[in-house]
């Protein structure tokens, strides 16, 4: 059954020089116009069924948010129609529909009531919505009080224990932990389970690839691609390691610089940050995934080799620097990962100020075709949580390619076959204790 369906649906904004040219334009209407018309979205059309988890990917300004928007009934169309069958909660913004000066129990109070809730039907639902938010004491202190995870974490809460038929989430997950993100993606399997179709919104891929049934790709407001997740996902990071390249090229062009004797490829960009954490004293400024001959690659290939760039930059002396990086499959696993002390490579002390790149040539095994995320780090003295300055979620997300051999299950070890015993009729072969 459907519970939701876009017809055709555009959204346009009027964009005005200055704001004196709205006042010109009231005043002369409807004679002449001063401005121009902003195409948010044209001609968006899909359906979601029930029980279903349909994500939409893109760029920023691609049209993402004005689309949950629309959904959320918080905007109407320019053109076309949108069909929503049952209740929906909405999971927009950081904070949205919270009062900064209320408690935490206010906010619960007061956004229970804003879905139709009775009071009594609220006190009910209350406890389950502390004990998911695990915030513990902060529920009685204001909502200005609260670090940006714990306002997640409340929102969250808030949210899925609405009773929604349809939940909207874009992008609030980003900014949460690694222990309540993944209680996140629990909670929208069990959701899925009971039915509730779920719009989901994020630039972590590798959160797509997992949970995803379905994926829209926005560009520029329109529709680029509509289907399979695994499918949409490959075809939208080839397209970004496409322009990331022709990005490299032009300051390569520009710049006429020399870099790294292995490659000109740049190390200066992080592509996405879901998450950072660490005392800062040190920074990871870039990563590049580039192919054997030191260029960038778009896609990885099974059974071949790598190298895998980090920079990082101190902001503080740091005397043992550890670079490393975690490799996490397309559930959100971390599948494997080293760093510079685990290969018995010992780097110089940093200096406040100065940089440094390290490149990691792996030979990749045989994996399954799937969606993976380096996620690089730079610590002091151990490669470990209590000396860690700078760890990044899911820096770069790639597809691994399909290999000329099939692989069961994860990845393929390599084996040597010798025949050992050669049997004839129906001799049964001697078991060796």
């Amino acid at each position: 059954m459907k519970t939701l369906a876009l017809e055709a649906v555009s959204k346009t904004y009027s964009i005005y020089a200055s704001p004196g040219d709205r006042l010109r334009e009231l005043a002369s209407f409807p004679r002449r116009t001063y401005h121009r018309d902003f195409w948010a979205l044209r001609d968006v059309s899909f359906a979601v069924e029930s029980g279903e988890v349909f994500c939409v990917i893109g760029e920023n300004g691609a049209g993402k948010s004005t689309l949950l928007q629309l959904v959320a009934g918080i905007l109407e169309p320019t053109a076309g129609s949108v069909t929503r069958a049952g209740h929906v909660s909405a999971l927009l913004e950081l904070g949205a529909g919270f009062d900064p000066e209320f408690t935490g129990r206010d906010n619960v109070y007061l956004n229970g009531a804003i879905c139709g809730f009775s009071g009594r039907e609220i006190d009910a639902k209350f406890q389950q919505v502390q004990d998911f938010s695990e915030i513990g004491e902060f529920m009685n202190r204001p909502l200005k009080t609260y670090s940006s995870g714990m306002v997640v974490r409340l929102a969250f809460a808030v949210a899925i224990h609405a009773d929604p038929e349809i939940l909207l989430v874009d992008e609030a997950l980003s900014v949460g932990d690694a222990y309540f993100r993944q209680k996140c993606m629990r909670k929208v399997h069990e959701l899925r389970s009971k039915g509730i179709t779920i719009l989901f919104v994020s630039h972590a891929i590798a959160d797509v690839a997992a949970i995803g049934d379905r994926t829209l790709w926005l560009d520029h407001g329109r529709v680029r691609e509509l289907g399979d997740t695994e499918t949409v996902v490959a075809k939208y990071l080839d397209a970004m390691a496409r322009k990331d390249a022709a990005y490299v090229e032009s300051r390569r062009s520009l710049d006429h610089q020399e870099t790294l004797p292995l490659s000109p490829a740049p190390v200066d960009r992080l592509p996405n940050v879901d998450h950072r954490s660490g005392d800062g004293r040190a920074r990871v400024t870039g990563i590049a995934l580039l192919d054997d001959t030191g260029e960038p690659v778009a896609q990885l290939q099974p059974s071949s080799r790598m190298i895998v760039r980090i920079a990082v930059r101190a902001d503080a002396s740091i005397r043992r620097p550890v670079v490393g990086f975690t490799l996490r499959n397309h559930l959100g696993f971390d599948f494997s990962g080293t760093d510079t002390s685990r290969e018995n490579t010992e780097l110089p002390e940093l200096k406040a100020g100065e940089v440094l790149a390290v490149d990691f040539h792996m030979n990749l095994p045989g994996l399954y075709p799937a969606i993976f995320s380096f996620s690089p780090a730079v610590a002091d003295g151990v490669f470990e949580p209590c000396a860690m300055c700078d760890w990044i979620d899911n820096a770069v997300t790639v597809q691994m390619a399909s290999g000329a051999e099939r692989v069961y299950g994860y990845t393929h070890v390599p084996c040597r076959i010798e025949l050992n015993t050669k049997l004839s009729g129906s001799a049964s072969p001697e078991v060796i204790p």
